[in-house]
């Protein structure tokens, strides 16, 4: 069996970062870029220098990625926010899960006590779902936040979970 390994972006991750967001921006169904983002922006967003950006790799292939950053500054920045996002041919292999296990023992290791998703979409049963069974509770609910392209306007939830 092969083992994933999760570790830190490097810049000559770039393109196969943007390989997993493109789609998923592109769709709008699930994060709040416009899906005509441009790349170099998006991925000056995704690995911004305000962030601690890891990628998931298998077998020499990136599958997935998330980064880390605080919440909010000062007072706020013991809480961390993260986002996640795993490759349309990797879904359902645990990818998810893995980055998630990972990020929970890295965010404390970098001093964080707890995490907090300010915009989970409500759609995106998947990830409600998955953060749930990782112990995050929904703390807050955002009538309409969300203009999802099918769905029309739709509730964001805030999770909350301690590390």
């Amino acid at each position: 069996m092969h083992q994933l390994n999760l570790r830190k972006a490097r810049p000559e991750d770039a393109s196969a970062v943007w390989e997993i967001i493109e789609p998923i921006i592109r769709a709008g169904e699930t994060y709040v870029f416009s899906p005509d983002t441009p790349r170099e922006k998006m991925l000056d967003y995704w690995l911004g220098a305000d962030k601690d950006t890891y990628v998931a790799v298998l077998d020499g292939e990136i599958l997935g990625t998330f980064y880390l950053k605080a919440n909010q500054p000062d007072r706020g920045s013991h809480v961390a926010n993260a986002g996640y996002m795993v490759g349309e041919k990797a879904r359902g292999k645990g990818i998810a899960k893995a980055m998630a296990e990972f990020s929970f023992v890295e965010a404390k290791r970098l001093g964080y006590t707890a995490m907090q998703f300010n915009y989970v979409i409500s759609s995106n049963t998947v990830a409600v779902q998955l953060w749930q069974k990782m112990g995050f509770k929904i703390v807050g609910q955002v009538p309409d936040a969300f203009a999802h392209p099918g769905l029309g306007l739709t509730d964001v939830y805030v999770m909350y979970r301690k590390l």
